[in-house]
C-alpha cells in the first residue's frame, strides 16, 4: 500500500478525512455515543458499558483524542473524557456541506 500524497489535497479535505478515519470503527462510534449520553465519562465506565478490554478502550480513546474529537482531563488516577465541542461542530459543518453538495442527476448511469 502506497503513501497518500496529502499535500495535493486541501487542508479541509485532509482534516475531514482524518476525522472520518477516526470515526471509522464501531467501537469508536460506541464510545462517542456513550460520551454523548453521559456528557462525561472515565475510561473504567466505558469498559463496563461496552464490554471491551481496558487496553482496547484506551487505544480507541487515544485515536479519538489524536483526531481532536474528544478531550480529557486527569482526575486522580483516572482521565475524564468528553466530546470536544469545537471539533464536533466543525465536523458537523464540514460533513453537512459535503453531503448537501450532491445534486442528483436525472440521467446518471
Amino acid at each position: 500500500m502506497g503513501l497518500t500524497k496529502s499535500e495535493i489535497f486541501s487542508t479541509e479535505q485532509n482534516q475531514l478525512a482524518q476525522l472520518l478515519k477516526a470515526l471509522a470503527h464501531p467501537a469508536r462510534i460506541a464510545i462517542l455515543q456513550e460520551l454523548m449520553k453521559s456528557n462525561t465519562c472515565i475510561c473504567g465506565d466505558l469498559v463496563e458499558e461496552l464490554g471491551l478490554a481496558q487496553a482496547t478502550i484506551s487505544q480507541h480513546l487515544k485515536e479519538l483524542k489524536n483526531a481532536g474529537l474528544i478531550q480529557g482531563t486527569i482526575e486522580g488516577v483516572s482521565i475524564c473524557y468528553c466530546i470536544n465541542p469545537e471539533t464536533w461542530n466543525m465536523l458537523e459543518k464540514e460533513t453537512s456541506g459535503f453531503f448537501s453538495s450532491f445534486k442528483p442527476a436525472t440521467n446518471c448511469c
